[in-house]
């Protein structure tokens, strides 16, 4: 949409946003009409087939107080829950909040305030289920599943018609992005074929279920990764993975990102071992070199700065394009909050042009098995991906580091993939963190922190083929939800 013309007698409630009467949006919607049920929102909430609300601003005293999950708008990717999400919760302020918001499995949580994410969605599911959710964020919940499923809805908001509405009716509210309430005039578009919604409802779920899945083994791996780095125990993973759901849903703990920075309180240390003038105490954590001892009896011990002197692997970072090169084209420009759970976002926040890609493109020089790794930010520092044949078109911002591993076999990729989500590197990782001007960072300081090599080749080679299929399984299942999305509005 460039211009048009609109007439007066046609404005709303004193909206003069042009983008608001996109008249684009309205002819695609008369196409769909002959072969879909079109579904205006605030219908639904009013025939009592669809309820929706909102949660709750429980104030940054709370934040940190404990591990059950409270839910931003930023903990929401690849329509899924982060597995460890930024803040959490105490048990005390959760059970203020837990029976008004009232959160169930199936119920769809979508970003309301914000400006890239406003849109965003996700099907709460089992590894969800205990948690709370800000006010910036919309919770739908089907009442009657005999007039619309709500996997076909979770489709539905996915499509391209529906988050062009999205978009259309977004405006800005004192200093941040929002829907407000016009979310209740959007069309939602269902297809009628019965056979057609069986099969979209049937599949969805199958691909949802195997994310699930795998999301369960990502959450529980630095747990499973500490017990069989000091035990050599290469059965850890198999016998996870092949346990009954609702065993693998007890088995699993509550955790946010706080679960990284250890507990250690107060200890003595000499002056004469303080570095380079580094007064951090948590710099310094005793427990850590007392884990990594222990460590020496099953793994080699070498740091980021050993494996790049023995030519293992190869540390760089990415470039800052400028914020004039945003909205460019259709390119990703992988930013440092750009991905969760091990992958790429499906749809990252900022697109470049192909020009602006060639010019960075060779230096930057992505492949597959590339890893980023959050280098600036705060509760980011630290997260980590891996690149697939899916993802080698994007740039990446300087806030990453790209970690190229050189020689697979002393270090296979998907093995240190797993080892840079290991209590003990990622505990490591937060010691190492420092705040430079207004940002967090590691620095360089990322040469420091040491990897436990599994000396074992049987339990090297059980981390590789785990966390290597865990993501691609994870992510052929989100390929699918992609295509289900395009064939629900499909001709």
């Amino acid at each position: 949409m460039i211009h048009y013309w609109q007439t007066n007698n046609l404005i709303r409630d004193r909206i003069y946003i042009p983008k608001y009467y996109d008249p684009t949006i309205e002819k695609k919607l008369d196409l769909l009409a002959s072969t879909h049920d079109l579904f205006i929102i605030q219908q639904l909430v009013d025939s009592n087939v669809l309820e929706v609300s909102t949660g709750h601003e429980i104030g940054k005293l709370a934040y940190g107080t404990g591990n059950i999950p409270f839910v931003r708008t930023s903990d929401i990717s690849n329509w899924e829950i982060k597995s460890t999400p930024k803040q959490g919760v105490s048990e005390e302020i959760y059970s203020k909040y837990a029976e008004s918001q009232d959160v169930r499995i199936g119920d769809i949580l979508l970003v309301r305030d914000g400006t890239y994410l406003i849109g965003t969605n996700c099907i709460i599911t089992a590894l969800d289920r205990k948690m709370l959710y800000q006010s910036h964020i919309l919770k739908f919940r089907v009442k009657d599943k005999h007039q619309l499923d709500p996997y076909l809805l979770f489709l539905s908001l996915n499509t391209d018609i529906v988050q062009e509405q999205i978009r259309s009716v977004q405006f800005t509210a004192d200093t941040i992005d929002t829907i407000g309430n016009r979310y209740l005039e959007i069309t939602l578009p269902v297809p009628k074929d019965k056979r057609e919604k069986r099969k979209l409802s049937t599949k969805v779920q199958g691909f949802l279920d195997v994310r699930e899945r795998g999301k369960a083994f990502i959450k529980h791996c630095p747990v499973l990764m500490e017990k069989m780095l000091s035990t050599n125990d290469v059965g850890v993973f198999t016998e996870f993975m092949s346990k009954d759901w609702e065993d693998i849903l007890s088995e699993l703990n509550q955790e946010t990102v706080t679960s990284e920075f250890g507990s250690f309180e107060t200890f003595w240390f000499s002056s004469e071992k303080i570095k380079n003038r580094i007064f951090l105490p948590k710099y310094y954590d005793p427990d850590i070199a007392v884990e990594l001892k222990k460590l020496k009896n099953t793994c080699e011990l070498l740091s980021i700065r050993d494996l790049q002197e023995q030519n293992i692997i190869q540390c760089t970072t990415g470039d800052e394009v400028g914020k004039m090169a945003y909205g460019t084209g259709d390119i990703p420009f992988i930013r440092t909050s750009d991905f969760a759970n091990w992958e790429i976002k499906y749809d990252p926040k900022q697109g470049i042009s192909e020009d602006i890609y060639y010019q960075y493109a060779e230096s930057e020089d992505i492949k597959p098995e590339d890893i980023l790794l959050v280098r600036d930010g705060t509760y980011l520092v630290g997260s980590s991906c891996i690149i697939t044949k899916d993802d080698i078109k994007v740039l990446f911002c300087g806030g990453l580091y790209k970690i190229r591993v050189l020689d697979a076999e002393k270090l296979n990729p998907w093995l240190l993939l797993g080892l840079l989500n290991s209590y003990i590197v990622k505990r490591q990782i937060r010691t190492k963190q420092f705040t430079r001007d207004v940002i967090d960072t590691l620095g360089r300081r990322l040469q420091e922190v040491i990897l436990p090599i599994p000396l074992s080749s049987a339990v090297r080679n059980e981390i590789t083929e785990k966390v290597k299929s865990v993501i691609k399984v994870r992510i052929t299942a989100r390929e699918g939800i992609k295509k289900l999305v395009l064939s629900m509005i499909a001709p």
